[in-house]
Formats: C-alpha cells, sequence, structure tokens
C-alpha cells in the first residue's frame, strides 16, 4: 500500500465529504475548513477496513446504455402502471416470481434489485441467503410467470453481467 494510499484511501470519498461539510455550514472559514479536512481524512481511514471487494464496472459504455434502458423502461412502466391503477380492480392481479439468479456478487446483485424496485409495477422483495433467488412481487403478474422471469433475466441480468463481466 502506497503511503498516499494509506492516508488517504478513498480520495473521491474524502473531497466529497470535505465539500459536503462546507455546504451543510455554507463557509469557507479557516476553521470550517480545518475541520472539514480531519473529518474527510479520518472518516475513510476509519470505514477504509470495512469495504467489501466488489467487481469493477469492466464495460462502462455499456453501463451508461444500461441506464438510459432502464430509464425508459421507467417511463414506460410509469405509463403501464398509471393506466392499470386508473382502470378497473379487477383487471390488477398481483403476484410473486422468483427470479433464478446467474449473478454471484453482491453488487451486481444489488444493482439488479434495484433496477426491479425503481421500475415501477415491480419490486424486489428478497435475494436467498445463497443468492441463488430473487422474489420480486408484480403488480400485475401475466399468466405466465416465466414471462416476467425471462423479462428480467434477458433485459436485466445480461445486461448486468455484461457491464461487470461475470
Amino acid at each position: 500500500m502506497s503511503m498516499n494510499s494509506r492516508w488517504l484511501p478513498m480520495p473521491i470519498h474524502s473531497l466529497l465529504l470535505l465539500v459536503v461539510w462546507l455546504m451543510l455550514n455554507g463557509s469557507l472559514s479557516p476553521g470550517h475548513l480545518i475541520l472539514g479536512s480531519i473529518l474527510a481524512i479520518c472518516i475513510p481511514l476509519i470505514c477504509a477496513p470495512l469495504q467489501v471487494p466488489q467487481p469493477k464496472i469492466a464495460r462502462p459504455y455499456r453501463a451508461i446504455r444500461y441506464i438510459l434502458m432502464v430509464l425508459g423502461d421507467i417511463v414506460v412502466a410509469n405509463i403501464q402502471v398509471a393506466l392499470l391503477v386508473v382502470g378497473p380492480m379487477r383487471r390488477i392481479n398481483p403476484g410473486f416470481v422468483a427470479v433464478p439468479l446467474d449473478l454471484q456478487d453482491t453488487l451486481p446483485i444489488t444493482v439488479l434489485a434495484s433496477t426491479v424496485t425503481m421500475t415501477p409495477g415491480t419490486v424486489s422483495c428478497e435475494v436467498t441467503e445463497d443468492r441463488k433467488w430473487l422474489y420480486v412481487h408484480v403488480l400485475d403478474m401475466p399468466g405466465d410467470e416465466q414471462e416476467v422471469v425471462k423479462h428480467i433475466k434477458q433485459r436485466y441480468e445480461a445486461a448486468i453481467k455484461e457491464i461487470f463481466a461475470c
């Protein structure tokens, strides 16, 4: 470990801490700069041993494409859910579905679960301890549950696997 990384293990976090500290105090006085700098160095030093190694983003351009795709899906799903909610209640057919996971690491599974939850009409409920299943609540379950599983795996999980090269 180099001298810089030992004293400043998370430089971006330190910079963000300092900026947030100064913004919260609304002051650039020397006292706030010194105290903010001390906190910006000490907090990452204390938190550094708690970090769990995670896979890195191997393909950042695919990550950007994924974000744009999810944003588009959120807009479409918002319209679908709005139409569903405004219509007769008997049209709503909620249910749970278990999605088998190919992902192994915590970060990609978290990204997948967050994507499912951010998309209106679906909510990630639980990841099993062995990380093999993701349980999802679906507001309007189609006749064949496998449609939902296939959609999540092909549209989101496959893209996340490419992004993290896992």
